[in-house]
């Protein structure tokens, strides 16, 4: 295991890594920064004014700046202005929008929000809300009626989403509930059904209680995770295989692109181009790559599960939520870390250890291959399939997030994300699946536990840049054709392409052709492709209409990031991404951006108890007509 430098500019080329460590406009803020950002505030407003920092991430400088930085970049070349966009909550009443030159750690705008919605929750004010039941008296009493210690508590804080309220009933207000500990440490298999205890966040104190009648928390026998508290029998072991490529990451090739971290997105995927050995140049293939949404609708209607809607990015923050990772087991030996940074809700940096592991990949697959025992001397020629990996992972709650962002040496990159992590269970009085007469909005696990069925919707956020900005959007059917009688082939049909429906999804460049004409381009290979269930007028769905459809294209807008729009918690679905695909605006030869829902139904099984077993999916992007012939032809024969 090796360390570096928190993000650099990487470039991938000649069988080999090269890290610089020059500046990069792109760059997520460096700690230095936020300090600035914190004073530049701090500042700005009285010493009597409380100021909470909900967001703080980099104002991307605009396109065309970093573009045009990166074509005539030399030593002495001069970066597009740092500044950096600040969400705040003053004196717990109000939102402000703020900018900030990071260069002379000034104020260059303030702005009042006063829109439908609210920001990121902070990990201050959940852990505050947090631990409220515990002094509450009503709570209190109820666990003494259920037999169950105050030590043995933990509670989670829960957006409660909007249906429909107006005025003071959309206040900043959230739902603590509680799961019991005593002797395991898998909280989320022990939930305390029956209580649900409303907070609001501004005044930080408790405005509603209900205790609607006791339900069975579920036992903790069999529930704990951990390797230490296993009891034989075990499975059969398997042997032991260290994974150290030679020379580590030095066979690394053909990619050039830049790595960032946000609080909200998580990894960045910035100006990712691939280098064309038969044009000998670079070529651009992705200007931005994130995660914007991940929505996780429960289908439980009970009344303390109905508004477990989650947006796990605009509410509690994707990035805000990474774990460090494990060398050895989180990533291979021959990864390479880089640390992460976040404000704290006063503005100071705060460090995220291990946030990234960057490691050449070899699993034993093939990259290309043949044997031709035509010629008189038979020809096998074999290339292996090596990948470089980026990963992160993301614990929202119960939920573990493994993201990775894969670059192949093809041309393809692949994103994939891995579920896993515990479910989020409901206390039940049933013990056996016989007993259940009524809806139960899930499946039985084990005994008084309901695995409840959920979704899961991944939005990115996809900037193609394909040979350049301007970009238009085909998409074909495969249609199978009759062949007529009067053919004299044997044959009874084939298939050809119709551009009238979404089957075949390319992105080409119509201004760039290869030597015999096709537009170069790329194609969006799809993964899981689950769309919402749920119907267009559930207040759920109008807040989350941006999983409507697993594939959106929009013309470039720099404030058009977040598919659930800026402000999520408590939002109304007015600032989306299916509201800005209203405007009908020209998406052909344009700089267009691509949105992908990865979408996820889940219906638990015995199997995800109590632990889940890592369930993987995710979407490609691979060249299509983008070079003249295959690009990996000549790869590196070991």
């Amino acid at each position: 295991m090796s360390k570096i430098p928190t993000f650099l500019f990487f470039f991938f080329f000649s069988s080999t890594i090269s890290i610089s460590l020059s500046s990069h406009p792109l760059d997520p803020l460096s700690p230095a920064e936020f300090t600035s950002v914190q004073t530049a505030v701090r500042s700005h407003y009285s010493n009597h004014t409380s100021v909470a920092f909900h967001y703080i991430g980099l104002k991307e400088p605009p396109k065309s700046a970093v573009l045009s930085w990166l074509h005539h970049h030399t030593p002495s070349s001069a970066a597009p202005p740092r500044r950096a966009f600040i969400i705040a909550r003053v004196n717990h009443t109000t939102t402000h929008e703020l900018t900030v030159d990071l260069t002379q750690s000034t104020i260059l705008s303030d702005q009042l929000y006063t829109g439908s919605g609210y920001p990121l929750f902070t990990f201050e004010e959940q852990i505050a809300a947090n631990a409220l039941p515990l002094g509450h008296a009503p709570f209190l009493e109820s666990l003494r009626r259920r037999g169950l210690h105050g030590a043995e508590i933990l509670c989670q804080t829960y957006g409660i989403g909007w249906f429909g309220e107006q005025g003071k009933g959309c206040s900043r207000i959230v739902r603590v509930m509680c799961n019991y500990l005593d002797g395991t440490v898998n909280l989320f298999m022990r939930p305390v059904e029956g209580i649900a205890v409303t907070v609001d966040l501004d005044r930080m104190e408790i405005v509603g209680y209900r205790d609607r009648g006791i339900v069975p928390v579920p036992k903790a026998d069999g529930t704990d995770y951990r390797g230490s508290k296993q009891r034989p029998p075990f499975g059969p072991g398997v042997n032991a295989i260290n994974v150290v490529q030679p020379n580590n990451l030095n066979r690394w090739a053909n990619w050039d692109f830049h790595l960032g971290f946000d609080m909200r997105a998580g990894p960045i995927i910035s100006t990712a181009s691939i280098f064309d050995v038969d044009k000998q140049t670079f070529r651009r293939v992705l200007y931005r790559g994130f995660l914007s949404e991940l929505f996780v609708p429960y289908m439980d209607l009970t009344e303390e599960w109905y508004y477990r809607t989650f947006f796990d990015a605009g509410e509690f923050g994707y990035g805000l939520c990474t774990s460090s990772l494990l060398p050895g087991a989180d990533c291979p030996d021959n990864a390479v870390f880089m640390e992460a940074y976040f404000p704290d809700k006063d503005g100071n940096p705060q460090q995220l250890p291990n946030a990234f592991c960057i490691f050449e990949r070899y699993a034993g697959d093939v990259m290309w291959r043949h044997t031709e025992a035509a010629t008189p001397e038979v020809v096998t020629e074999v290339r292996r399939d090596v990948s470089l990996v980026v990963r992160m992972v993301s614990t929202v709650g119960n939920y573990d997030y493994i993201n990775d962002w894969e670059f192949k040496q093809s041309g393809s990159i692949k994103v994939t994300v891995g579920l896993t992590g515990l479910l989020e269970v409901r206390g039940a009085d049933y013990t056996h699946k016989d007993q259940i007469h009524d809806e139960s909005y899930g499946q039985i696990l084990s005994e008084n536990t309901i695995g409840s069925n959920h979704d899961h919707f991944l939005t990115y956020h996809l900037d193609l840049d394909v040979d350049g900005e301007s970009n238009s959007f085909l998409k074909s059917k495969l249609k199978t054709v009759r062949v007529p009688n009067r053919t004299t082939s044997p044959r009874k049909s084939y298939w050809i392409k119709l551009g009238s429906e979404q089957v075949d999804l390319i992105f080409v460049n119509p201004n760039k052709k290869t030597m015999v004409g096709n537009p170069v381009g790329y194609r969006l290979i799809p993964g899981s492709v689950a769309g919402p269930l749920l119907s267009d007028d559930d207040y759920v769905q109008i807040r989350a209409a941006f999983t409507e459809y697993n594939v959106w294209v929009t013309p470039y807008n720099e404030s058009e990031k977040w598919a659930g729009g800026v402000y999520v918690d408590r939002s109304r679905g007015d600032d989306t991404l299916a509201t800005w695909s209203m405007k009908d605006r020209e998406i052909e030869d344009r700089d267009i951006v691509v949105w992908y829902t990865l979408g996820f139904h889940h219906v638990p099984c015995q199997e995800d108890f109590p632990v889940m077993p890592t369930l993987s999916s995710g979407f490609e992007l691979r060249p299509a007509n983008f070079f003249e012939r295959n690009p990996v032809l000549k790869a590196y024969i070991s």
